[in-house]
């Protein structure tokens, strides 16, 4: 497990290789500053080095960018992309001074964020996925309250419930070892990340 901890956000990630190969299709990346949390998963095509050199060459380019604005991000994922596999992809932007959330994706990555009120937003996936072609991207903006949580994963995962996985005020590590326990993956690239807004 990767986690990272900071004043307004705790975020803990779990990835498994399918059938316990070298390369994992799936990529991500997180980062915390005075103002944003910023975090990309990517999902390379098919499995194995072809899938994960795709999904890193978009990690890469928002790791060296990641100050720039969602859709920018999007653009640059999808420009590192060119002659590669493919690979869905989901980047998001928690801006702790407003409050809000700002999420693209395109290809068959879930996002939920459970609020402390009992509220579920789930953004819809555009279908599809990154290839180096030119795209528009759909980005969404939403509000949230203090103290909310938050999971997105690859298509790995098929979760039942995930409301009852983010309700309650267990913290974020003894969620993401109830995921690892009850869901064992070995038969496809699989990766999530479960965070908590303080």
């Amino acid at each position: 497990m990767n986690s990272l901890t900071g004043d307004r956000i705790e975020v803990v990630a779990h990835q498994t290789a399918k059938n316990g190969k070298t390369f994992c299709g799936d990529s991500y990346f997180f980062t915390i500053t005075d103002e944003y949390f910023v975090c990309v998963l990517a999902d390379g095509l098919g499995s194995g080095e072809f899938a994960y050199e795709a999904s890193a060459a978009v990690i890469d380019a928002v790791k060296q960018h990641h100050q720039e604005s969602v859709e920018t991000l999007m653009n640059l994922g999808n420009a590192a992309l060119l002659q590669k596999r493919g690979a869905a992809v989901t980047i998001f932007k928690i801006y702790f001074h407003t409050r809000e959330f700002v999420y693209s994706c395109v290809g068959n990555i879930r996002f939920f964020m459970y609020s402390s009120k009992g509220k579920l937003t789930y953004p819809l996936p555009v279908t599809g996925y990154l290839s180096g072609r030119p795209q528009i991207f759909h980005t969404q903006r939403f509000s949230y309250e203090p103290h909310s949580k938050f999971i997105v994963y690859s298509d790995g995962y098929e979760f039942q419930g995930v409301k009852s996985l983010l309700k309650g005020l267990f913290p974020v590590r003894m969620i993401a070892d109830e995921i690892i326990h009850h869901y064992p993956k070995l038969d496809d690239d699989a990766t999530f990340i479960i965070g908590s807004l303080l």
